[in-house]
């Protein structure tokens, strides 16, 4: 699919290795061999500090991909890191899943092996999905059906950023990007032999197991090699009560009762069942596996790694009962065959760190991610729709050293995409999308004050052959903050932001029956660029003992691009169509860690998050699928070998609905866990035992298109073990 554009991505990878290699290579015949601990961990690991006991805590504003010239990155003013004990808390099948306690986070739960995260009520095309600083390449963003290409199991952390300054990114960072880090591209020098990792657990609400390891081993030279891997197996979701929701289990037997006054006895009996099901999903069954291996080369302070990865995934996708089904008396019934998708992608990886001596420019960094992606849409086991998408994201970036008070980096990137989906359900043409990017983001201080500006300039083109339609956008987003120290680690600050984003393939040239979501989805070829204005506030740090962190924001659109119902119907399948308008985004998220009791060793915290959005077009009609207000508390013991952890996760009931949307009712789920180190002194291993929705509580997420016949799980009893050596 890329033979048309082999010279030009022939070129960047070229470039990208001779400026990782060259210096390296130098930096060896000057300095001889590297020492045993040459590569520094990243920013954000010396940032954790003593006290971290492996929770997730607020980064303070620090980034650690992008941006890496910068001490405080103040316009980035929420970024959240899950790692250690919360990580293996909130393993599941995907990262959405994994995310969505944290404070400006849900998911959109299609279903269990399909959940992307949404960050302060934006997704798909304003949510970008990272991979050590690069895109994932999947086709995620095309469909909540579309499972996200990335197993939380061999993850090492996950960034969650927001703020202006991530679109640093690229546009399509408005709500925020989630950064995964992982290791399939050694980082350091391990000081032992061999380094081993691993991760294992077993859920029984719906009896899945999962396995993740890897290994990391020095050689001879100042290389490193790694390799990992990970399975997951797992049945049918089990659920509190009934399947549906009870709007749609009225409609569904009120249509049961027509159909048999029609004298339709067979169709009617099967409404009335998919009605009264209860307890367990149907056609919700997952597996999984990845591998991946890489090499790294370290010498001085230059380092050079590549990786090659795979992902494999199949996966149920739960239906809407009924649709399908001829409305009308006389006409044939015909009912759906269960739909399962077959996901495969094949990536590899390369970055570069170069020391570029003691003049302006400390480093450069470079990044190139090449990815070969497809899925198949089965329909009763009969091969339907096919996506195919491969691209390729490089990026370099310069890191300023610091000079008279200001710091920063400046950087390009460029982005290709080449996209098809194949087949009778086929709901987007193909198209492929070029993109082009410049930025920079500098800071300066003066006291107590700092001052940061950034600044971002995108090219893109969308093109689709099969349709004879191009279309060409020049995109600009800024972004300027003003923070202040209030001294005892406690910063408050105000940033304000311009973006543009250019519409999507898919928001373009959407048109056709899409089987997985059962829609009929219509794009718009004639999509001006998105804009919006943006302004923000926040207070994070330490203010006594406690940990907080707060922010405010408001985002006013132009040219709003969202997806919505239309009412109509085509062939028994509602209609999605987007469309464009004015729209405001009004949000505020916060979080509080509060030691209650501290003596010997033994202390006694309360963590207390929660969010709210209200977001709506410019004459006051609720935009679709906006998360309700929610919070979560929780009182954690820790001492040096146990954690015990109680807490309350509450969701208020979501009124304020688009047209033709339903409301959804709150719930409130009550989890517990407790972590146990057996090695007194060392982390190495962690056992964990957990239960999740302890009452059984049935609850569903207003931002998920299925949350009609997609509940949340139901109780669940986890096991699992950690380990590090």
């Amino acid at each position: 699919m890329l033979y048309h554009h082999l010279p030009r991505h022939a070129l960047l990878v070229s470039s990208s290795l001779f400026f990782a290699l060259y210096p390296a290579a130098q930096a060896r015949t000057q300095d001889g061999a590297p020492p045993p601990d040459s590569a520094s961990p990243p920013v954000a690991d010396e940032a954790l500090g003593d006290d971290l006991h492996d929770r997730r805590r607020d980064y303070s504003g620090q980034i650690v991909v992008s941006a890496q010239g910068l001490k405080q990155l103040d316009v980035l003013a929420g970024t959240s890191v899950l790692t250690g004990d919360e990580l293996q808390r909130n393993q599941s099948g995907q990262i959405g899943e994994v995310l969505a306690k944290l404070p400006g986070v849900t998911a959109s739960g299609f279903s269990p092996a399909a959940s992307r995260p949404i960050l302060r009520g934006f997704s798909g095309e304003r949510v970008r999905m990272l991979i050590d600083g690069l895109g994932i390449i999947d086709a995620s963003n095309t469909s909540d059906d579309h499972a996200v290409a990335i197993d939380p199991l061999t993850v090492e952390r996950i960034e969650v950023l927001r703020g202006p300054a991530v679109l640093l990114y690229g546009s399509q960072a408005i709500g925020g990007a989630v950064n995964v880090i992982d290791k399939r591209i050694p980082r350091r020098l391990p000081s032992e032999a061999v380094h081993a990792d691993g991760l294992a657990s077993f859920d029984s609400v719906n009896n899945q197991l999962q396995l993740g390891g890897s290994v990391d081993a020095p050689l001879d030279g100042g290389f490193v090699i790694h390799a990992n891997g990970s399975w997951r197996d797992a049945g049918d979701l089990s659920v509190p009560g009934y399947v549906v929701s009870p709007p749609l289990r009225a409609s569904l037997l009120a249509d049961a009762a027509a159909r048999a006054s029609q004298g339709r006895a067979g169709a009617a009996a099967e409404l009335r069942e998919a009605a009264d099901r209860r307890f367990v999903l149907p056609n919700s069954a997952f597996t999984s596996w990845t591998a991946s291996t890489g090499i790294a080369f370290f010498a001085g302070e230059s380092t050079l790694g590549a990786s090659v990865s795979w992902y494999d995934s199949r996966y149920g996708v739960p239906q809407r009962p009924g649709a399908g089904r001829a409305p009308l008396e006389g006409m044939a019934e015909e009912e759906p065959a269960p739909v399962t998708i077959d996901l495969s992608q094949f990536r590899a990886d390369l970055r570069g760190e170069l020391a570029l001596g003691e003049g302006m420019l400390e480093r450069l960094v470079t990044r190139v991610g090449y990815s070969d992606y497809t899925h198949t849409e089965f329909e009763g086991g009969v091969a339907g729709t096919v996506f195919d998408v491969s691209g390729i994201e490089a990026r370099a970036e310069f890191v300023q050293r610091p000079m008279g008070g200001l710091t920063g980096s400046f950087g390009a990137q460029y982005y290709f995409r080449d996209f098809a989906a194949l087949g009778e359900e086929a709901f987007v043409a193909p198209n492929r999308t070029d993109q082009l990017g410049i930025f920079t983001l500098q800071e300066f201080g003066i006291g107590p004050v700092e001052i940061e500006a950034g600044g971002r300039y995108e090219r893109t083109g969308v093109r689709s052959a099969a349709l004879g339609l191009a279309r060409d956008f020049g995109a600009f987003s800024g972004a300027v903050g003003l923070s202040y120290d209030l001294g005892g680690n406690l910063r408050a600050g105000i940033n304000a932001s311009r973006v543009q984003r250019a519409p999507s393939g898919e928001e373009l040239f959407a048109n056709g029956p899409h089987v997985a979501t059962q829609a009929f989805e219509i794009g718009d070829p004639n999509l001006r660029l998105e804009r919006a204005w943006g302004l923000e506030g926040y207070l994070r740090g330490r203010l006594g003992p406690a940990e907080v962190g707060l922010a405010i924001y408001r985002n006013r659109f132009q040219d709003y691009i969202y997806l919505a119902q239309t009412g109509a119907e085509v062939d028994g399948l509602p209609v999605f169509a987007f469309r464009q308008g004015g729209a405001n985004h009004f949000g505020l998220e916060g979080e509080l860690s509060l030691p209650l009791y501290r003596q010997d060793g033994f202390t006694l915290r309360a963590d207390l998050r929660g969010d709210y959005i209200r977001a709506e077009l410019s004459d006051g009609a609720p935009l679709p699928r906006i998360p309700p207000l929610g919070l979560l508390g929780a009182l954690e013991a820790q001492t040096d070998a146990v954690d015990a952890r109680v807490e309350l996760q509450w969701f208020a009931a979501q009124n304020r609905v688009a047209p033709v949307e339903t409301p959804t009712e709150g719930f409130a789920f009550v989890n517990a866990s407790l972590a146990w180190k057996p090695v007194r002194g060392n982390d190495s291993i962690t056992l964990l035992a957990q239960a999740d929705n302890i009452f059984d509580a049935e609850g569903r997420r207003h931002a998920s298109l299925t949350k009609d016949f997609v509940p949340l799980p139901g109780r669940n009893l986890k096991l699992g073990a950690r380990f590090s050596f």
